[in-house]
């Protein structure tokens, strides 16, 4: 068992937790470490072997599911695909490390999200919008301990997807890719000093809260216009970030 969990030894405390993640087992399957049809550990001895969360562990699955490594099967776990080598078609990850790029998929995610959001609102289970309020929640606390809750963001947004009731729009947040959210390019910017992230991640969660109490209260045009104003504020933020850095 020792040797099964080789590639899920503990991380080091990198960037992106989720990022690594995908990584590291992308790596482990294309490179043959874990043959086709193999097993993964469960979510906990992931959790435990590479020290990470329960979070990052379903969203790099997710994004693994996406890629068409792996496929999951409802109540027995996640296995490495049969034809992992014939990836289907996504957008590239690396280039979601430009804020041109991100702006891209931006416009591309407010489209589908603003719709999503008043679907949420219109058709959620009381258990799936207190999903939604425990991803926003997971954002407070991560904030709060002095993270940039890029994984936490990434899960409030699959939270809302889920809840349409359309599993459409899951799937098509899993095929933008694991850098669907491009906030790392604005708190991990180079040119921006220590501590400068905070105000931007301030705002994004008010703007999140709002999508939250739309959805909760069941008024999907309200949400629509909370997602609107949030994708909006977010592609003017990420624009004035693009052009200082062509200054900077």
């Amino acid at each position: 068992m020792t040797d099964k969990l080789t590639p899920f030894r503990p991380l080091a405390p990198p960037r992106n937790l989720t990022e690594e993640v995908v990584g590291r087992l992308a790596a482990e399957i294309t490179g043959g470490g874990l043959e086709p049809g193999a097993r993964l550990p469960t979510e906990q001895a992931m959790m435990s072997a590479m020290g990470v969360s329960r979070t990052v562990v379903r969203e790099a699955v997710a994004a693994l599911r996406a890629e068409g490594l792996v496929v999951t099967r409802q109540g027995v776990g996640a296995f490495v695909a049969t034809d992992a080598k014939r990836r289907p078609f996504r957008l590239d990850p690396d280039g979601m490390e430009s804020l041109g790029e991100a702006i891209k998929v931006m416009e591309l995610r407010r489209a589908v999200e603003i719709e999503a959001a008043g679907l949420a609102a219109e058709r959620g289970t009381p258990q799936q919008i207190d999903d939604v309020g425990r991803a926003l929640d997971a954002m407070d606390k991560a904030i709060t301990r002095g993270e940039t809750a890029i994984d936490e963001d990434r899960a409030f947004h699959r939270a809302i997807a889920e809840t349409t009731g359309n599993p459409q729009f899951g799937r098509f947040l899993e095929f933008l890719g694991h850098f669907v959210i491009p906030r790392r390019a604005v708190v991990d910017a180079p040119w921006r000093k220590d501590g400068a992230a905070r105000p931007f991640l301030d705002l994004f969660q008010k703007e999140h809260r709002a999508i939250f109490e739309a959805i909760r209260e069941r008024s999907g045009e309200s949400a629509r216009g909370a997602m609107r104003r949030h994708l909006t504020n977010s592609l003017k933020r990420y624009r004035k970030l693009a052009e200082e850095s062509k200054q900077g």
